[in-house]
């Protein structure tokens, strides 16, 4: 198929894109900034310049394609609130879509996004599900939790470093996803007619919660971890502060996701029906455990190999 993917250059987006290239299909990125995603056209992915806030750009990148997967997020350095990307952007996407002809859509959502109305980006979530439910779009919904790749910066440097892990709220079990597989089930739903117009939890094998995560660095690094647990009470001052400035809506609306992620219910679902839907077997899934010894091992051994290249001081330097 003739696939455009929206969001190429981000931690799934560009799973996404060496996903359906290797698949077979023709790819087409959209990019803001196609200097920043060279990587893709070396993959063999066709550029076109574009923004969610510009209709004009998205008629021209969704000529002659067949198939859109819509990985595009606001980022976590954006500085104002994710309305303008997440909402109004999506609404020009979904009917760029509607004039280009384009019916076949894979939307990446989050799960229970509806149970959590007062967190930005879940309320958005939610009534993005609503419009397209609404609509005329041959749409697939994937209900995603949290990525494993957020786990490197927020657990297992710090524990490496001897640095503070910081952790928030109730003990909330979270089925982590390896990047890489979601991207298996975006590209899988483009050849599975019976996952068009249906809405699927994708996450991963097991919940795991911040304590079993921490163990679990400490297991592989062979250090011991520093938790800071932050009061509930602290990151609601913190968040009604930054609310106070346009230029720090962003990190209020990141603070709100405390209520998610903190809350102490957990983000999970049964996956047999997703696997079965979109035809992939679970036993090639990765597991966090897998996941985090691979970068333990593969980090350790780089750390090692630069010693032997320093001298006595330097080495003094080193987090091991």
């Amino acid at each position: 198929m003739q696939v455009l993917i929206v969001g190429a250059t981000g931690t799934l987006g560009r799973q996404i894109a060496r996903r359906a290239l290797d698949a077979g299909h023709t790819v087409r990125c959209m990019v803001r900034s196609p200097r920043k995603a060279s990587f893709l056209q070396e993959w063999g992915c066709e550029l076109t310049r574009g923004d969610l806030l510009d209709p004009a750009s998205m008629d021209y990148a969704l000529e002659g394609q067949e198939a859109v997967i819509d990985a595009a997020t606001a980022r976590a350095t954006d500085s104002g609130s994710a309305y303008p990307v997440d909402w109004t952007g999506k609404q020009n996407l979904f009917a760029a879509c509607g004039r280009a002809g384009v019916g076949r859509l894979v939307f990446l959502s989050l799960l229970d996004a509806e149970k959590h109305p007062a967190v930005p980006l879940m309320a958005i979530k939610a009534c993005s599900e609503r419009w397209l439910e609404a609509s005329d779009l041959d749409y697939t919904i994937l209900r995603g939790a949290a990525f494993m790749q957020g786990l490197i910066s927020q657990f297992a440097i710090p524990v490496l470093e001897n640095q503070t892990v910081w952790v928030s709220g109730i003990p909330t079990p979270i089925a982590y996803m390896n990047s890489q597989d979601m991207a298996r089930f975006a590209v899988a739903a483009l050849e599975r007619p019976e996952t068009v117009r249906q809405a699927y939890p994708v996450v991963g094998p097991r919940a795991w919660t911040t304590g079993e995560i921490t163990q679990l660095c400490e297991r592989y690094s062979g250090k011991s971890a520093r938790v800071f647990r932050v009061p509930p009470l602290l990151l609601n001052l913190m968040r009604g502060t930054a609310s106070f400035f346009e230029s720090s809506q962003n990190v209020a609306e990141r603070l709100a996701f405390a209520e998610v992620v903190g809350g102490g219910t957990a983000l999970d679902a049964p996956m047999e029906a997703t696997y079965a839907a979109f035809g992939l077997d679970p036993a090639e899934t990765t597991r966090l455990e897998d996941y985090l010894k691979e970068y333990y091992d593969t980090i350790l051994r780089r750390l090692r190999e630069m010693e032997a290249d320093l001298d006595k001081d330097a080495k003094k330097k080193l987090p091991f």
